[in-house]
């Protein structure tokens, strides 16, 4: 008959504050950079936002729905790189150029265009450049008919997955940014599409930092000035109708930290990128972003009831990214908690506890904890004493 030793409740309430206090990062003093005001700028509403820790370090009327334009193709292309992504959708495959695609986005149409012809087959890849790098309304027209049968119903699929990714201010009536009453996002909106497509298509994203592309002998320049003013910049799309003002979601990445800044309705060209510059400066200035915790890492090993494993090793659900003032990583703390008492059987992944990491004043991240493996239920013997031990607690 097994004879699993327990230890006292004593000792492991002794165990576990030890594990936590030894856990728990040291209280040091600390200078932090002070954080001054973002720079000023004409945008109608901007953020700024951290990829990794998604941090907000700057905004002026973030939730405000406003007019997309162009910006709009970024979900275009998301909904295109899930369709490759999924083998829906092939670079090679050739799409028809409806007549709906060449006379709305074409050239006559006197909008942004990759030169398509009417009854053309044309490449997706050469599709989602054209969309992409020069902002075609032609070729993303061609690619919304291509996964959605018609325009229409591709924007039915673009709302969708904007309500999945939780852009809660935003609606599409077209794919390519046309104006409309029905037609908004907002900057906040738009940086969480952009962190989306940057996080989940890596391999796609490249196309944003092309300079220039060349379609029926049509070489036209990414609008994408930021491009060529800052190396750190590599993508992402630019925005502009005479009642949208010119919009810019632009994305620079700068030893090791990546931010995204959206701009909405500015004055001209040139402001958008002045104005996205500046705060990106402002943000690789007086931020910084650390990575406390990843998957792996066994953050506490509680007891388990009732299972063939005296513990479980507990770790946060996803690599958690902090981004604080410049200078005050040191001051960083972290503590931990689970939610006991735990009984097998434990799945894993199964959310266990929490762990919270604070600046010294104000909670920054907060993430569950998981089990890193599963603990089956122990045998007779074990659940029947583990059973007398609960009842007792």
């Amino acid at each position: 008959m097994p004879n699993r030793h327990k230890p006292s409740r004593a000792f492991s309430f002794f165990v576990f504050s030890a594990c936590l206090g030894a856990f728990l990062l040291a209280s040091v003093s600390f200078a932090a950079v002070p954080v001054p005001k973002p720079p000023a700028n004409d945008a109608r509403a901007y953020v700024l936002v951290d990829f990794q820790s998604g941090r907000v370090l700057a905004a002026h009327q973030a939730d405000v729905q406003s007019e997309p334009a162009s910006i709009t193709k970024l979900m275009t292309a998301y909904v295109a790189f899930d369709a490759l992504r999924e083998k829906r959708l092939t670079l090679n495959e050739e799409v028809l150029v409806s007549e709906y695609a060449w006379r709305t986005g074409g050239a006559a149409s006197g909008g942004s265009t990759t030169f398509l012809e009417v009854n053309s087959r044309v490449p997706v890849e050469v599709l989602i450049r054209g969309m992409i790098v020069q902002s075609g309304n032609d070729a993303t027209i061609a690619l919304a008919e291509k996964l959605g049968g018609t325009e229409d119903s591709f924007v039915q699929i673009m709302n969708e997955y904007a309500r999945r990714l939780g852009m809660k201010n935003t609606n599409f009536e077209n794919s390519w940014g046309g104006p409309g009453p029905r037609h908004y996002s907002s900057a906040m909106d738009l940086a969480t599409l952009s962190r989306a497509l940057i996080r989940d298509f890596p391999d796609h994203y490249r196309y944003y930092s092309e300079r220039d592309f060349t379609w029926n002998k049509h070489k036209q320049a990414n609008r994408n000035g930021l491009l060529a003013r800052d190396p750190s910049v590599d993508g992402i799309k630019t925005g502009h109708t005479q009642s949208a003002g010119y919009g810019l979601a632009s994305s620079a990445q700068r030893n090791g930290m990546r931010l995204i800044c959206v701009v909405l309705g500015t004055g001209g060209f040139k402001a958008r990128e002045d104005a996205s510059a500046a705060l990106l400066n402002y943000g690789f200035t007086f931020f910084e972003t650390t990575k406390v915790r990843t998957v792996s890492d066994v953050v506490l090993k509680p007891e388990v009831y009732k299972g063939e494993e005296e513990m479980v090793a507990l770790v946060p659900a996803r690599d958690i990214w902090v981004t604080v003032g410049r200078g005050g990583v040191p001051g960083l703390k972290t503590s931990a908690t689970f939610n006991g008492p735990i009984v097998a059987p434990v799945t894993r992944g199964q959310t266990l506890g929490e762990i919270t990491v604070t600046d010294g004043k104000d909670v920054v991240a907060r993430v569950p904890l998981v089990a890193q493996a599963a603990v089956p239920e122990g045998g007779w013997w074990t659940r029947m004493v583990d059973g007398i031990a609960l009842w007792m607690e």
